[in-house]
């Protein structure tokens, strides 16, 4: 015996706001188009992602550290209108 379990591990990622470790699935993962952090629901966009809890507090943290444009490497500010509209709305319509 190996000591290894049967589950399937699941993979973890580090919110780029709080700086927490948590599973994959759980965080909302973000992709820079052309200026604009965009969330990438599907996780399926061509690109360096960073990830990110889908709360207000954590991307208020992340904007307030300028944690997108130092996970993009880029060399400025990103637009985080279109983010923080998704992030609002994912907690308007969770109970």
């Amino acid at each position: 015996m190996s000591g290894r379990t049967r589950a399937g591990a699941c993979p973890e990622r580090t919110c780029v706001g709080c700086r927490d470790r948590a599973a994959k699935n759980d965080l909302l993962r973000i992709v820079a188009v052309e200026g604009v952090c965009v969330p990438d629901r599907r996780g399926t966009l061509p690109g360096r992602g960073a990830y990110v809890h889908p709360t207000r507090v954590c991307l208020d943290l992340a904007v307030r550290r300028r944690a997108f444009s130092r996970a993009f490497r880029g060399p400025g500010a990103l637009d985080t209108t279109a983010l923080r509209r998704f992030v609002e709305q994912g907690e308007q319509a969770t109970p």
